[in-house]
């Protein structure tokens, strides 16, 4: 009989660490709405203590979801579990998830406390935290790193206080597979209480092996694993959710545990938070690239005609990859249109559909047929977008062999309209720097890419770019047929998104 795997989602929390994907609150609801359809034990919503908005992100989440456990995260301070439990206390199952550094470098040069002192600590805020719900969390930042002994102390002492999960951080992505595995079962045979609470592992991804290290903790008796979708995160990410699910999905014979998520839900998931977060996923990525299931080697060609598990351990269905796709045209209708959206993951309000349906039949007299990743591409522009503080009215661009590069722009700007012209080296450029010129802005632009959502010369134009202003850091994105327009649409997406931080700014000092 297999066992069962607690997953604990921290994309909202820990994934929205990585540089320039803080979400605002619609979108958060959006992506945690799409995270109990996927059948996620644990959706760790934010860090209420952060800042207003984040605290308002988790209490909208908090009242919201109701089947899926929703956590809050706090420090070892009555103040943050305060916070935590202020945003949480209206979910359907609250978990308050307090943490500590336990290893010696950051004892020594963080919190300049001594080792007796972290674990009176840890005690008095699982024994508060207690307080206010059945249902604590305890993390002991930088588990990996720390000594062996007093970690599980500290989980022993943790858990007589009331913790009823306790998890091992490899904060850093220092840890290797062998060797993490064999610091859980030191935990599980060394901690005398064990047996009263869940063991939980959170691996960072900076040596390439939070997959890894995951596994190799389930395989030694860990039972949460806490991921992201994407694997996004701070430095090189967290451990990929659709990796670590897919892994024991996979190879039943070798991990005799289930997850409970319903993988179909596993691409519809991994769109989303690329569309909100405007980080693309590598085509090579595991299980949601664009390439995971395509084969170009005739010899694979051939095998996966003949029988498609010749090369494919894993069906594209089970995954959500459907292979039958239906394609809308300007002929179809609103409720067409809102059945698909469904299909996909979308489940839009009257209001919502109206305005989803009126860019769709824009797109639909430019291309013959609009698929699955157009739709998503509207959704995201129409619904999820930041809020708006510069909007593209009008853009005019002038270029060739024989002539300087010229773009006229008209925006609203804080409701006004205005408009303006200037030159660059090539259209985009031209375009960028009228755009700079209305808004005021001085961010500097760190990447530009560009790729086609779809096949075919019609198809869609996405552009992500990222840019930096006084220390923040945001991503914009857009998408047209007309690969100039797009440019500009992501440019003015990112200055958005800057303003937005400039309001809500994103305390990221601690992290698992």
């Amino acid at each position: 009989m297999s066992e069962r795997i607690y997953i604990f989602d921290t994309t909202l929390r820990d994934g929205e660490q990585s540089p320039g994907a803080s979400m605002n609150t619609g979108e958060k609801l959006r992506l945690a709405t799409q995270l109990e359809k996927l059948g996620v034990d644990i959706i760790e919503a934010g860090f209420p203590a952060a800042s207003e908005g984040d605290f308002e992100a988790v209490s909208q989440i908090a009242k919201r979801i109701r089947n899926a456990e929703v956590a809050g995260l706090a420090r070892t301070s009555k103040a943050d579990i305060d916070c935590a439990w202020g945003a949480i206390q209206h979910a359907a199952k609250p978990r308050i998830h307090t943490f500590i550094a336990t290893s010696d470098i950051h004892l020594t040069h963080k919190l300049r406390m001594g080792r007796e002192e972290v674990i009176a600590a840890a005690v008095d805020a699982v024994r508060y935290s207690r307080t206010l719900t059945d249902n604590v969390e305890f993390s002991a930042e930088d588990g990996s790193r720390s000594d062996r002994d007093f970690l599980c102390r500290v989980f022993e002492a943790a858990i007589e206080a009331g913790a009823t999960v306790v998890n091992l951080p490899d904060t850093v992505g220092y840890a290797i597979p062998e060797e993490f595995g064999q610091l859980v079962k030191y935990v599980m045979s060394h901690v005398p209480n064990i047996g009263k609470a869940i063991l939980s592992v959170h691996c960072h991804n900076d040596l390439g092996l939070a997959t890894s290290n995951t596994l190799a903790a389930l395989g030694a008796g860990a039972r949460q694993a806490e991921v992201t979708i994407n694997g996004i995160g701070e430095r090189a990410g967290n451990t990929s959710l659709e990796e670590v699910v897919m892994a024991l999905h996979t190879r039943p014979n070798f991990f005799p545990m289930n997850s409970g998520i319903r993988t179909e839900q596993i691409h519809p998931s991994s769109r989303l938070v690329s569309m909100i977060t405007g980080i693309m996923v590598q085509p090579n990525k595991a299980i949601v690239g664009a390439n995971a299931f395509a084969h170009e080697a005739g010899i694979h060609q051939d095998g996966v005609l003949k029988n498609p598990m010749t090369y494919e351990i894993m069906k594209p269905e089970t995954v959500g990859l459907s292979t039958s796709r239906l394609v809308l045209g300007k002929h179809s209708g609103r409720h067409a249109l809102r059945t698909h959206l469904k299909d996909l993951g979308y489940d839009l309000s009257d209001e919502e559909l109206q305005l989803v349906f009126s860019k769709f039949k824009e797109l639909a007299d430019k291309k013959k047929h609009v698929v699955d990743e157009d739709l998503e591409v509207i959704v995201t522009e129409g619904i999820l977008r930041t809020a708006e503080t510069f909007k593209l009215e009008y853009l005019h661009v002038t270029c060739g062999t024989t002539v300087l590069p010229m773009a006229s722009v008209q925006l609203t700007v804080n409701g006004r309209s205005v408009r303006g012209a200037g030159y660059g080296n090539g259209p985009i450029d031209a375009a960028f720097e009228s755009i700079a010129k209305l808004t005021g802005t001085e961010a500097e632009l760190l990447r530009f890419s560009v790729s086609a959502i779809t096949g075919g010369t019609d198809a869609l134009g996405e552009v992500t770019v990222r840019l930096r202003e006084n220390g923040l850091i945001a991503l914009g994105k857009g998408a047209d047929p007309d690969i100039i327009t797009a440019s500009a649409k992501a440019y003015i997406n990112g200055l958005n998104r800057l303003e937005y931080l400039k309001h809500h700014p994103v305390n990221r000092s601690e992290a698992l």
